[in-house]
């Protein structure tokens, strides 16, 4: 494997024994980093506004973040928080994604600063074995996640086909109906994986598609959050009262709803994913400003607009109903568009556009990830036919489209376990990277700044911890205990 950095000299910090970059990516264009690195030194120096307005135009790693995170669970997440709470719930998701951003933050300063690859740099200042239990962790998720991706899909997609054509096929043309919208999602999904990095004038127009795509159910929640505003439904006193933690649930619930807010804000996937779409893009220590801008403008934002508003488009349309028992699905949310006035059709039309960006995001990211980490456990350059196929290897989950009603029980608690305690152990992983000298060298944080990182990152942990401590408790459980009761007939 390479060891040399497509940025220029290595650095001392991290050691020449470290893998360092990832110029099968990164060195494709060499005059476009070049200029990049140059027009970054000039908006350096320039104020504020006029600098973040050039950061604007070269994000990038942040956008895969926010595309991995907002998928079906992030939906059905704010559309629970809405339905059950009203607006009381409004400041879980932000401040949960604020403590996720804050571990990113640090991963892009120590990939940045010394653009050594993750997976190798903690195998050699942490631990061989937690590397390894991160990397096979991350691909656990991204392959057991994706089934349930291609599920929702594929019954959006139906729906849409049912309002359209008012046909609703049944037992073997289902079947063969939802495989079908499967293969059409994975084959679409591996034509822009297998051209990540490549530079390609279509992948950046996909790009910007799938951008449009997340943020048309943006606009879907919009126009119900819109209309109750003009006709006065919203309670404005209340909703800002929402935006901050000044209530607390104690029911189970909503106890529930919060921790796994603030445990499942950042997934181990992403922990994997973001290190090394940072060294995809060639980015180096010049870029550790425009990486927080990054996050912020790329995955914040996007965020706590589109859960905010999910929430809010709950709380005015079906919070308080009979209907609204422990959740809501998606179905009703299309339902709560089409209230709005937005049309029945139209309304499922909208959001499930929506949902289906999410999903061929979600996917995507998911297979990216997928061909790193297993291509840095077996020693593969992410190069060429090998790490095709490794983005290959979630691409199982397709069959989800009819399997994950029947398998969902059986995998979802005991990849849900194993990856709730792995984020934390990950999370402190890099906690002691952060502080570690020999790995970071003059960068290493120190005085005020060293203490603000090592607060942040510990909020961020003890969130995870908490939520880990409280799933083990409950539906872990409860999970694994009827799991090994149906074993034994019992």
């Amino acid at each position: 494997m390479s060891g040399g950095t497509p940025n220029g000299p290595q650095t001392e910090a991290g050691g020449s024994d470290l893998e360092h970059g990832l110029p099968m990516f990164s060195a494709g264009d060499p005059q476009a980093l070049a200029q990049e690195k140059a027009e970054l030194a000039e908006l350096a120096v320039k104020p504020v506004l006029a600098r973040w307005f050039g950061y604007a135009r070269k994000t990038g790693p942040g956008w895969l973040q926010s595309a991995m995170t907002l998928g079906g669970g992030s939906a059905a997440s704010s559309l629970t928080i809405g339905a059950l709470y009203g607006y009381k719930l409004l400041w879980v998701q932000p401040i949960a994604m604020i403590l996720g951003i804050i571990m990113l933050s640090a991963m892009s300063y120590q990939t940045l600063s010394t653009q050594a690859r993750p997976f190798g740099a903690m195998k050699k200042f942490v631990h061989p074995s937690v590397a390894w239990a991160w990397a096979l962790a991350t691909l656990a998720a991204t392959v057991i996640w994706h089934f349930p991706q291609y599920a929702l899909a594929a019954g959006m997609t139906q729906d849409m086909i049912k309002v359209a054509t008012k046909w609703e096929p049944t037992g073997a043309s289902q079947t063969l109906l939802l495989l079908g919208i499967g293969v059409v999602i994975l084959t679409i999904s591996t034509i822009i994986t297998w051209n990540y990095g490549s530079g390609w004038r279509g992948i950046r127009l996909y790009e910007r598609a799938l951008k449009v795509m997340v943020w048309i159910i943006v606009a879907s929640f919009a126009v119900v959050v819109v209309r109750a505003a003009v006709i006065g439904n919203i309670k404005w006193g209340e909703l800002a009262k929402g935006l901050l933690p000044l209530y607390i649930p104690t029911d189970t619930a909503g106890v529930g709803a919060v921790l796994g807010a603030f445990g499942a804000a950042v997934g181990i996937n992403m922990t994997f994913l973001y290190g090394y779409s940072l060294l995809a893009r060639g980015w180096g220590r010049e870029h550790r400003g425009l990486a927080r801008f990054d996050l912020i403008s790329g995955m914040l934002i996007p965020f706590v607009l589109a859960t905010g508003l999910m929430a809010v488009a709950a709380a005015v349309t079906i919070h308080g109903s009979k209907d609204v028992g422990s959740g809501v699905s998606a179905v009703a949310a299309a339902k709560m568009i089409a209230e709005a006035g937005v049309g029945e059709e139209i309304g499922h039309y909208i959001f499930g556009l929506g949902i289906l960006g999410m999903v061929l995001s979600s996917v995507t990211t998911h297979m990216i990830v997928a061909g790193f980490a297993a291509c840095e456990m077996f020693k593969i350059e992410p190069k060429g036919w090998k790490y095709k196929l490794a983005c290959l290897i979630p691409g199982v989950g397709m069959l989800g489209v009819v399997l994950w009603q029947y398998m969902g029980f059986w995998v979802a608690v005991w990849t849900s376990a194993v990856c709730g305690l792995m984020l934390p152990i990950a999370y402190i992983a890099f906690f002691v990277m952060q502080n570690r000298r020999d790995y970071l060298g003059a960068d290493t944080p120190a005085g005020g700044r060293r203490w603000l990182w090592n607060i942040g990152m510990g909020l961020a942990i003890l969130a995870t911890l908490a939520y880990l401590v409280y799933a083990a408790q409950g539906k872990y459980y409860e999970g694994i205990q009827k799991f090994f009761d149906t074993l034994v007939g019992g």
